[in-house]
C-alpha cells in the first residue's frame, strides 16, 4: 500500500468502530486476517513442511488423541480438516462471497455440491435471485443465491500446505488481496479458508474431527465417549477412566471429560449439518433440525435422540 492507500484503509477501520464491527477499528486484527488467510503459507520456517496442526492460546483439549492425525489425514487422501463451524457476522465481510464468486466465475470453476453446501436454501422465483445478484446483494452471489454464512473456525484447523501454497489458493488470495477487502471490510481468515475450500476441493478430502473435544473461548464440541470396550483400556499413558465421561452408544471420544454442568456441543449444529452435507450419509429432515436432532450430536442432552 502506499501512503494514500494506508489513510483510506484506517479511515474505513475508523468507520467499521464506529459500526461496532467487531475488531473492526483495530488494524492488528486486519493485519493478522489478512496473514494467516496467504502469507502466512509461504513463511520461509515453514518450507520444509508438508503440514500444520494451527493451536491458540487458552485453548482446552477435552478428549485422549490416541492417532497421530497427520498420518491419517495422508492415509486417508484428506486436505483440510476441522473441529467447529458457526455462522459468521454479516457486518465482517458484506462483499467476500460475491466477490469470490466473481472469481470462481472468471476462472470458470464449476459449481459443485462442495460450493453449493455453502448456500442458503431459497424459495424465490428465479427472477427475484437474478436481480438480488444484479444488484450485487450483500452476501449473495451473481445468481442470487444467498451464502448461509457457515464457515469453519479456523483456530483449529489441521491441513495440508501444499494445497495454501498452491497455485490456485494463492491466485485466489491475490485477487481478495487486490480488492482490499482485508481492510475496507474486515474479512477474516476463516471464512476465506471455507470460501477456498468449498470452491476448490471435493466433498471427500475435508474432514471434520467429530471426535476430537476441542474449547476456545466461549464455544466448544466435546463428543460423547464411544463405548468401554473401545477405550483402550490397557493404555496406561492414556488419562484416568475415572475422570472420563460416561460412554455412551454411537459415542466416538476416547475417555473425553466434558465440563461438568455444560452441554456437550454448544454450537448451533445446523452450520455443521449444511457444510457436511455433500457428504452426509443421513440429511436431516426440517422437523429434525427444528427440534435440534442431529446425525453427529451423540450425547447432547439437549438432543431428543441421545
Amino acid at each position: 500500500m502506499n501512503e494514500k492507500e494506508k489513510t483510506k484503509a484506517r479511515s474505513q477501520m475508523k468507520e467499521q468502530g464506529e459500526r461496532g464491527v467487531g475488531y473492526g477499528d483495530m488494524e492488528s486484527y486486519h493485519h493478522m486476517c489478512r496473514f494467516y488467510s496467504g502469507e502466512f503459507y509461504n513463511l520461509e520456517a515453514l518450507r520444509p513442511y508438508k503440514w500444520y496442526w494451527r493451536l491458540e492460546p487458552s485453548v482446552r483439549y477435552s478428549c485422549a488423541l490416541t492417532y497421530d492425525p497427520f498420518v491419517e489425514m495422508a492415509r486417508h487422501n484428506k486436505v483440510y480438516g476441522w473441529t467447529i463451524a458457526l455462522w459468521e457476522v454479516g457486518d465482517t465481510c458484506p462483499s467476500l462471497f460475491k466477490t469470490t464468486d466473481d472469481y470462481r466465475i472468471e476462472k470458470g470453476i464449476p459449481r459443485t455440491p462442495t460450493w453449493n453446501a455453502l448456500l442458503q436454501v431459497m424459495w424465490f422465483p428465479a427472477p427475484v435471485r437474478w436481480f438480488l445478484g444484479l444488484f450485487r446483494v450483500r452476501e449473495h452471489d451473481n445468481s442470487g443465491n444467498k451464502w448461509n454464512m457457515c464457515h469453519y473456525w479456523s483456530n483449529f484447523e489441521i491441513a495440508n500446505l501444499d494445497f495454501f501454497r498452491g497455485r490456485e489458493y494463492q491466485d485466489y488470495f491475490r485477487y481478495l488481496d487486490s480488492k482490499g477487502g482485508f481492510y475496507s471490510e474486515r474479512w477474516g481468515d476463516a471464512p476465506v479458508h471455507t470460501l477456498a475450500v468449498h470452491m476448490l476441493l471435493p466433498p471427500e478430502k475435508i474432514h471434520h474431527f467429530s471426535d476430537i473435544g476441542y474449547e476456545h473461548d466461549t464455544l466448544w464440541q466435546c463428543p460423547g465417549n464411544a463405548p468401554m470396550d473401545q477405550q483402550l483400556l490397557g493404555n496406561k499413558a492414556l488419562r484416568d477412566m475415572g475422570r472420563m465421561t460416561l460412554p455412551s452408544e454411537g459415542g466416538t471420544g476416547c475417555r473425553c471429560k466434558c465440563q461438568e454442568n455444560k452441554r456437550r456441543r454448544n454450537i448451533n449444529s445446523q452450520c455443521t449439518s449444511e457444510l457436511t452435507r455433500p457428504v452426509a450419509f443421513h440429511r436431516p429432515s426440517w422437523w429434525e433440525r427444528h427440534n435440534g436432532v442431529y446425525h453427529y450430536a451423540v450425547n447432547n442432552p439437549n438432543n431428543p435422540r441421545k
